[in-house]
């Protein structure tokens, strides 16, 4: 049976409601065009859960029968209680109940992210309901993690089972090629190295690339575990334990001068990060919102840092400043860099000095960001 005018009516209304317009578990675009067969995602609802999912992760959630029942916003036929539930739910009352507790550290997917990453998303939201209470333990949050992994040899390419031991005290990952051997075959500090999903390079939709630094070059090892949830378990320990890095590399806010309007500071960009100082090196005028910018000590030096992350994700630059934005003197040429959370308002004196910075910052935002840069991004916002 299809979809009636009442309910095609009642369910775009419901979507209208903020929130309700993207996929509550990956953030894709729901789609509601009535009858458009030729639409690429024409929208889907778990009306068991009360929530709005894009085509990819309706797939997932039928996969789950027990806790989620899915239907097409365009074909399937929508009885009343159904539409009440998805009414007095939708994706921001689910989001604050299955996503209440979601550590800092953990990697929240989005629609480019691969299956298993989303899979294994939403199997903790909805399936083990693990963000549920406030300061609940996870596995993945042990400061140290021990098993066995499959990895693939250097020569012929062929995966072995392989111990592997990460630890929080000592700031390293290490893999055993004997789980009782005294030594480790490899030891990769935690601050030099990087983890994503790459299941097309490694030919397993489980497969983890694990890249560090070694004698100044860079090095890959490419492991994958049977278990899908035990292999993302394994990514969000990485990351578990880089961000308490962080806060130890990084220790938070002890600068709390207050600043009125442009100060001269400074500034280098490494990669993401934006840091100034008093150092008036490199001269260019920094001016800090009402809100004011909590800074981020990186040593002795640096009077804070501010995080740069992808511009599909909130983050922009743009030339000048807002209109009725005081400049002092000479320095004329503005700079506005948005956030997801503010804005920072900068001059420089020469607009040679200010192309030159749009671009830079420019480049940066358009980058894609790595897993540790989101971790990164992560202890920025907590620390706001």
């Amino acid at each position: 049976m299809s979809l009636n005018a009442s309910a095609a009516r009642t369910l775009r209304e419901i979507q209208q409601i903020p929130g309700n317009e993207v996929c509550a578990d990956c953030g894709a675009l729901v789609e509601f065009v009535l009858f458009n067969f030729l639409s690429e995602d024409p929208g889907w609802g778990s009306c068991s859960l009360g929530v709005f999912i894009c085509l990819d992760c309706s797939g997932i959630h039928r996969n789950i029968p027990a806790i989620s029942k899915v239907k097409s916003l365009n074909l399937s036929h929508w009885e009343d209680h159904e539409l009440q539930l998805m009414a007095e739910n939708g994706n921001q009352m689910a989001k604050s109940k299955y996503e209440a507790a979601v550590p800092v550290y953990y990697y929240k997917p989005t629609h480019k992210d691969c299956r298993l990453l989303r899979e294994q998303w939403i199997r903790a939201k909805y399936e083990r309901k693990e963000f549920t209470e406030p300061a609940k333990s996870f596995t993945y949050d042990e400061e140290t993690r021990d098993g066995m992994l499959m990895k693939r040899g250097r020569d012929n390419g062929q995966f072995l089972s392989r111990r592997f031991v990460l630890s929080e005290r000592e700031g390293t990952l290490k893999y055993f090629t004997k789980y009782d051997a005294k030594e480790p075959k490899a030891i990769i500090k935690i601050d030099g190295m990087n983890a994503t999903f790459q299941p097309e390079k490694i030919g397993n939709p489980n497969g983890l690339q694990i890249t560090y630094l070694k004698d100044y070059s860079t090095r890959s090892i490419f492991v994958y575990h049977d278990s899908g949830k035990e292999i993302v378990d394994w990514f969000n320990s990485i990351r578990a334990v880089q961000l308490r890095y962080l806060q130890v590399a990084f220790p938070g806010a002890t600068d709390t001068e207050q600043t009125e309007g442009f100060k001269k500071r400074w500034f280098t960009l490494d990669h993401r990060r934006l840091m100034y100082y008093k150092d008036p090196l490199l001269i260019i005028l920094f001016y800090l919102d009402e809100e004011r910018l909590k800074p981020y000590q990186r040593d002795a030096f640096a009077k804070g840092e501010v995080f740069l992350g992808n511009k599909d994700h909130g983050y922009s630059v743009s030339a000048g400043l807002p209109a009725g934005t005081y400049r002092n003197g000479a320095w004329q040429h503005g700079i506005t860099i948005k956030t997801p959370d503010r804005c920072y308002l900068f001059t420089c004196e020469l607009e040679s000095d200010q192309q030159d910075w749009l671009k830079h910052f420019s480049d940066v935002m358009s980058a894609q960001m790595s897993p540790q840069e989101y971790t990164m991004e992560a202890l920025f916002k907590h620390r706001a």
